[in-house]
Formats: structure tokens, C-alpha cells, sequence
């Protein structure tokens, strides 16, 4: 299904991943991203994720439904003390697949869903 017809010209979508990189609508980011309807950038983190890595989100936890955490070329679950400190922040976080989270931010985001995508790249090859 082509999808493109339905999201509007301002709005980011995720057009490819790979090695280490985004396409997203049209620009190439390295290393891992947040990505959000009207906007991308990078996402800088360190090692395992902490409460701190999320703060940019949680400053507008009551502008996002969901974060679709993509883990890499697997899921990797979040600490359960991590899990719980974001929810209390307001933040409702998914992990999964990169490729999963980026496929199911491009729907969400179609549907008008107030969806943020907090992606870390897949390995290099």
C-alpha cells in the first residue's frame, strides 16, 4: 500500500534504514534519531539507555501517545525500573525490531497518531 498519498508534505516520514543510517523524508541522519511528525533529529545516548536519554521526551510527554523504541535488528526490552520511571513521566514506550518501529511509525503517523519513533541504527556490515 502506498502510503504516500496520505501524509502531508510537512510531515516526516521514514523512507529507508540501514547500516548505521535513516533516510527521513529526504535527509540522511547517522547514529540514532527521534522522529516525530513534525520533526527529526538526532538522539543522543550513550550505552544503556537511562531515564536521561528520554528527556527530551518527556519534556512533551503530554503531546505523545506512544514511543515506538526501535532496539536494533532485535527487540531488547526495557529495564522494568526504566519502564516504570517512564511511565510515571508520561511516557508510553514499545520496544522492537528498528525495522518494526519504523514501519509502524510511518502507519501511526499516516493515521494521525501522535507517535514518536526513538530509533537506534542497525549494526554496521
Amino acid at each position: 500500500m502506498d502510503l504516500t498519498p496520505l501524509i502531508e508534505s510537512h510531515q516526516k516520514i521514514i523512507q529507508s534504514y540501514r547500516s548505521g543510517h535513516f533516510k527521513i523524508s529526504g535527509e540522511l541522519y547517522s547514529g540514532s534519531v527521534l522522529v516525530a511528525p513534525h520533526y527529526a533529529t538526532e538522539w543522543t545516548r550513550e550505552g544503556a539507555l537511562t531515564l536521561k536519554d528520554f528527556q527530551p521526551l518527556i519534556e512533551v510527554a503530554d503531546s505523545i501517545d506512544i514511543v515506538l523504541l526501535g532496539t536494533g535488528t532485535r527487540i531488547e526490552f526495557l529495564n522494568p525500573i526504566l519502564k516504570q520511571a517512564l511511565r510515571e513521566s508520561g511516557l508510553h514506550v514499545e520496544p522492537m525490531d528498528t525495522g518494526a518501529a519504523c514501519r509502524t511509525y510511518n502507519v501511526l503517523m499516516s493515521e494521525a497518531r501522535r507517535v514518536v519513533a526513538a530509533l537506534m541504527p542497525l549494526p554496521s556490515s
